[in-house]
């Protein structure tokens, strides 16, 4: 499966939630699984229990810096299909003729 999540806190003193962020998109990159992060989301492929795991520690973090989180979650659950985040970018991008 693959999840696209996007989480914030309350901002720090200057108006920013880089700090807090990049704690989360630390953890995501620690877990291991194949991941990306943009602008808008954090996307995170795996199996549901490792990938909600995942999740929950991110929250689980922001909560500890912020009395308020914010939480946006959209998954593909597709079983038995792995490699996805590259792929379905791929498949796109020979369409139109840039792969």
């Amino acid at each position: 499966m693959i999840v696209a999540f996007s989480i914030a806190g309350t901002p720090d003193d200057s108006g920013s939630y880089a700090e807090s962020v990049a704690e989360v998109v630390r953890i995501v990159r620690d877990s291991g699984l194949p991941s990306e992060t943009n602008a808008m989301f954090t996307n995170l492929e795996g199996e549901w229990d490792e990938v909600m795991a995942v999740v929950k520690q991110c929250v689980d973090a922001m909560t500890a810096h912020s009395p308020r989180v914010s939480l946006v979650v959209k998954a593909d659950i597709r079983p038995g299909h792995t490699g996805m985040l590259e792929s379905k970018v791929r498949s796109v991008e020979e369409r139109l003729g840039d792969g």
